[in-house]
């Protein structure tokens, strides 16, 4: 049986009875939703007229009625709705209307879904769904697109300004901007974001003119916190989530970055004022909102730098100052508050860079280049390494001025060891370390020895193993030199036919590692010599390749001066025990005879009977009984001196070591420079000089900060001692000669 031919008119008039009817279910009007008989007979209008053979297919023709369909639907009905409605209102409608629109695509693309099957898959023409869309995209959209964008944008401003306004409504405007694009966001982005960014960059411009004028920088910020807290809620609640790094990058903009310089710097309030205040809340505001900018940070480092290089240059200052009040007395006492108060400000400043600044490297940097400032000033005469050295002694020592618990000496030389690392001559702090340390370990000085190991191993950790192999060595050389009195002791008591003929303690040590003594060829009394001998034989019975060195001038004695009030004990160094033993063969002598039998240099000797006549215990007295030394002086015993103790120390005048630290520290780098230029041309073989001397300064830097006049005389003393030549053509070349 044949299909009856469906002709054009005719079924679109039926298909046309099906459209008013969605039309007007779509409008609200009485209307009985579809049924399933509905549906399933409009579908298969459809399909007929789709399947008739030509030239009754009518495929091209409904296709093209489909969308005069939705044409003609929005200008006779949704647009005049739209154009008679302003602001809030017109957008409700336009709400309704695409949803509408959106429900009306569904259905019909339904009722003509065999176009889509076959005809537009064949064909390759544009889907039943998007042509409808795109109806309402050309049509409506593209007139209202501007309207909306104001109003929307009206709205926000107002939501901005603290009112109340529907954004369940924005929310769904702005969806419409997305959905129009059908996967593209270019309509949203162009037709909406573009102007939403340019008006909030105007909006948070004329606040932050007046803010900058009105507020503290502390407000100021807290205001900028709360503005891009809530342009964020913004996002979350209506706009799309693409748009919220932009629109956060236009407030920090026109918040942060335009006004950064006037907002940090302000009089009362800015960086330095809330540093200045420790206002640490504040500051970690500014970390939060500036370390998302671009380069935000820097200013803010370079005040905390500056801040911190003022606040420790004026500690050390106000040292200096307070020494060269004092004179040359108590300079000490000074040195050890200014390192007190460094480790104090470093503390302080470092839970700064922690904390309100979350371990940001350029903090790091600035707090180090500010350190670096003020910690290599020296205090009257004295450098920071040897401050640092003094520090340490003094809560290293038996009695020092800081009564400290383990603990605290431990956290105390933890912070020490920091410190080193802002101060470019390490060597030198080295060398005075070492200078202390031996007088500590030696005069028995050392307060505990776990300490001395504890710091030397957090030494070794900062500086490497080659800074603290010479001290390690001093403290390994000392228990060792333990082992060898006891078996020394052990000795005399096996061998009763050798006496020294008093108690003998020898501390031996390896020359290698101890600061160099200047040891005299001292005539020592009879006494003296027995020992020296006995102690000898000894030594050679345990080792006979090794050359004992015997330095005086670090021994002590204890004597006994038989003064006719009473006997006392006195406690002196070897020198003043030898010249003090000349007065039991005779009651007076000159200078020149105590010069002659001691075989002692005159500035030594000068000392020796300065310590024993002029100063606190007249143990000699002089003629002329004046105040200073001098050749033509005579000396006797004072057999009538006396003291209330029994046991009295006669301290030697001390002798300004710091100059021969120096000396000692400044061979030590010309050795050092050396070995680096040797080093760098040996593997490079040709090296222009400026190449030259900033590798050799890298290399060094570690250790000390190298004169470049120093590396220049050193690269001619090479020269000169044939390990490099200069190239014949370019004189700034320099050869390695192997």
């Amino acid at each position: 049986m044949e299909r009856k031919i469906i002709e054009l008119d005719q079924g679109w008039d039926y298909m046309q009875k099906g459209i008013t009817k969605l039309k007007r279910i779509l409008e609200g009007l009485p209307e009985a939703q579809f049924n399933s008989e509905e549906y399933m007979m409009l579908y298969t209008t459809i399909y007929n007229m789709c399947t008739q053979k030509p030239p009754y297919d009518y495929s091209q023709q409904l296709y093209d009625k489909y969308r005069e369909a939705f044409e003609e639907y929005i200008t006779t009905t949704v647009m005049p709705s739209l154009r008679e409605k302003h602001d809030e209102f017109m957008l409700r409608e336009l709400v309704q209307r695409w949803a509408n629109h959106k429900i009306m695509v569904r259905w019909l693309s339904r009722f003509f879904h065999y176009l889509d099957r076959y005809f537009i898959a064949r064909r390759s023409l544009p889907a039943l769904n998007e042509v409808g869309l795109s109806c309402f995209r050309d049509l409506v959209y593209r007139e209202v697109n501007a309207n909306a964008r104001v109003a929307v944008i009206g709205l926000i401003d107002k939501e901005r300004e603290g009112e109340q306004i529907d954004r369940a409504l924005l929310k769904n405007v702005i969806d419409i901007f997305v959905e129009i694009g059908m996967g593209q966001m270019d309509a949203y982005e162009q037709d909406f974001e573009t102007q939403l960014l340019n008006d909030t960059g105007d909006y948070y411009s004329r606040k932050a003119s007046n803010w900058i004028l009105e507020d503290s920088c502390p407000d100021y910020m807290l205001k900028a916190e709360e503005c891009l807290r809530r342009e964020r809620d913004r996002v979350s609640h209506y706009l799309h989530s693409s748009s919220e790094q932009k629109l956060v990058e236009k407030v920090q903009n026109e918040l942060l970055v335009v006004y950064a310089t006037q907002l940090l710097e302000k009089e009362h309030s800015g960086c330095r004022a809330l540093l200045r205040d420790d206002k640490v809340e504040d500051l970690s505001r500014i970390y939060r909102l500036y370390h998302k900018i671009t380069k935000g940070l820097d200013p803010v480092a370079a005040v905390f730098k500056q801040h911190v290089t003022a606040e420790g240059t004026a500690l050390v200052q106000a040292a200096e100052d307070a020494t060269s009040n004092q004179g040359s007395t108590g300079s000490g006492a000074q040195e050890q508050v200014l390192v007190r108060k460094i480790i104090e400000l470093h503390d302080k400043y470092m839970a700064y860079v922690n904390d309100c600044f979350i371990n940001h490297s350029l903090f790091h940097k600035a707090l180090k280049e500010a350190f670096e400032v003020f910690c290599n000033k020296a205090v009257s005469g004295s450098s920071s390494a040897e401050l640092l050295a003094g520090f340490c002694d003094n809560i290293l020592k038996k009695g020092g001025s800081e009564k400290l618990s383990d603990e605290a000496i431990e956290e105390t030389l933890e912070k020490v060891v920091k410190l080193l690392a802002y101060i470019s001559d390490k060597d030198l702090f080295a060398e005075f370390y070492r200078k202390k340390l031996a007088r500590r370990l030696l005069f028995d000085r050392s307060a505990n020895e776990d300490h001395e190991k504890s710091i030397l191993t957090k030494l070794k950790q900062q500086c490497g193993g080659q800074f603290t192999s010479k001290m390690e060595g001093m403290v390994t050389d000392l228990t060792v030199a333990r082992d060898n009195q006891v078996n020394f002791e052990e000795y005399l008591k096996s061998n009763e036919n050798v006496s020294p003929g008093m108690d003998l303690t020898v501390t031996v040590l390896t020359t290698g590692y101890w600061p160099s003594y200047k040891s005299f060829d001292l005539n020592l009394p009879e006494e003296m010599v027995r020992c020296v001998e006995v102690f000898k034989a000894f030594y050679e019975t345990k080792t006979k390749h090794r050359k004992l060195t015997w330095i005086y001038s670090l021994g002590t004695c204890h004597i006994n001066g038989k003064f006719e009030p009473k006997t006392i004990e006195l406690v002196v160094s070897t020198y003043q025990a030898a010249l003090l033993l000349l007065f039991n063969t005779a009651e007076k002598l000159s200078y020149s005879e105590i010069l002659t039998q001691l075989n002692l240099t005159h500035d030594d000797l000068v000392r020796l009977l300065h310590s024993l006549s002029c100063a606190k215990y007249k143990i000699l007295l002089k003629e002329p009984a004046t105040k200073t030394v001098s050749p033509n002086d005579n000396f006797e015993f004072n057999s009538k001196f006396t003291d209330r103790l029994r046991r009295i120390k006669i301290p030697l005048p001390p002798v300004d070591e710091r100059k021969k630290v120096i000396e000692d520290v400044d061979k030590d780098r010309r050795y050092a420079i050396d070995a680096a230029i040797v080093r760098i041309m040996k593997s490079r073989k040709v090296l222009g000089h400026q190449q030259l001397v900033m590798e050799c300064v890298e290399q060094l830097g570690r250790m000390f900060k190298p004169d470049i006049k120093a590396i220049k005389k050193r690269i001619e003393d090479l020269i000169t001692r044939d390990y490099l030549e200069r190239d014949k053509e370019n004189p700034n070349m320099f050869k390695y000669l192997a």
